[in-house]
């Protein structure tokens, strides 16, 4: 996975509100306040991107965060928004979201592919196409398709929730890589464990 982009924009996919706030959905989220509570940032309403955002520096490189207000559904008209704003191209973007697919306490870099039936995904391919990164927070599968709206909109359970904090200090830790657009090096490092 070479990507020789440094990332411009952190977008950490969840649904906003006290009510959805420790759900599995929101690990992009959780992801997002990590990167800002690392880099001292704090989030400030900007209707314009319709969300939340902060700028952090790392390295020289500067690099926006935003949690999208729009509900998890319609993440693509945020993140959007900002990439127009800022001329962002879709391989500058680091999209944080939950996977079903994974484990809890498994993380992963992607570039490009499908949205895997993901509906903050499928809206951002709507946006921006298939080409910006991702990192895929493990959350576990219910074991039953016809359960997973129910399952991702519940929190985790004590056990996962502590494997999928260890995950996104992982991926903080690589942080600094995949901002100078490293990205073959901080997957090496996350996909080891």
């Amino acid at each position: 996975m070479s990507n020789n982009f440094p990332i411009r924009l952190i977008a950490g996919l969840g649904n906003p509100g006290e009510k959805y706030a420790n759900t599995r959905h929101n690990a992009g989220f959780w992801f997002a306040d990590a990167v800002a509570s690392k880099y001292h940032a704090s989030f400030r309403e900007q209707s314009r991107f319709h969300g939340v955002a902060a700028q952090i520096t790392d390295g020289g490189n500067e690099c926006w965060l935003l949690k999208p207000a729009t509900f998890m559904n319609r993440s693509g008209q945020a993140v959007g928004a900002l990439c127009h704003y800022y001329k962002i191209k879709p391989e500058e973007v680091l999209v944080v979201h939950d996977e079903l697919d994974l484990d809890a306490g498994v993380i992963r870099l992607k570039s490009g592919g499908g949205h895997g039936g993901h509906n903050g995904l499928r809206d951002l391919h709507k946006v921006l196409g298939p080409d910006y990164q991702r990192l895929r927070v493990g959350i576990g599968h219910p074991g039953d398709k016809r359960q997973v709206v129910n399952y991702v909109l519940k929190p985790a359970s004590k056990e996962d929730s502590i494997e999928i904090e260890r995950a996104l200090d992982r991926a903080l830790d690589e942080l600094p890589a995949i901002i100078a657009g490293d990205m073959a090096l901080a997957m090496n490092r996350l996909h080891q464990v």
